[in-house]
């Protein structure tokens, strides 16, 4: 097994993998990305995104797919990881903590303060994983959206 960065000919994978997690996540249909959309923003000529994936023998097993903010209170970036998804046969191998631990590399890498993301509040096995990273919730933020464009 080994955990990589993406690369162009991982996109219907990793395009697979973003299916799946919305399915896990009660939200098949909320798809809409394309591969052409996925492909733009990972390695288009400005990359909004980046992902790293969980390789067995060619075979993709999992995905984490990230990108950067940054943190005004600390002066340097936030690696944001939108979505971390791992096969349901592969769970429970180490796949997980392997992706967590090649985003945190690659967030010191890149001089970040701290890495950040969100999990459904009704999502125990997420939840009981990240805990065990040692990673506590910010029980004092709320995540708000709004949903573009704005109809008047």
């Amino acid at each position: 097994m080994v955990i990589r960065p993406a690369r162009p000919d991982d996109v219907s994978e990793v395009l697979r993998l973003i299916r799946a997690l919305a399915a896990y996540e009660r939200e098949p249909a909320a798809v809409q990305t394309t591969a052409e959309d996925l492909a733009e923003a990972l390695f288009g000529p400005a990359p909004l995104a980046h992902a790293h994936v969980a390789d067995d023998d060619g075979q993709v097993v999992g995905m984490a797919l990230w990108f950067l903010a940054f943190s005004t209170w600390k002066g340097r970036p936030t690696l944001y990881l939108e979505d971390l998804f791992v096969e349901p046969d592969r769970r429970g191998g180490g796949l997980g903590a392997a992706l967590m631990a090649a985003l945190a590399e690659q967030a010191t890498q890149l001089g970040c303060a701290r890495m950040e993301w969100s999990v459904l509040n009704w999502n125990e096995p997420a939840i009981g994983f990240y805990r065990t990273l040692g990673a506590p919730p910010m029980q004092q933020w709320t995540t708000w959206r709004l949903d573009l464009p704005l109809l008047s």
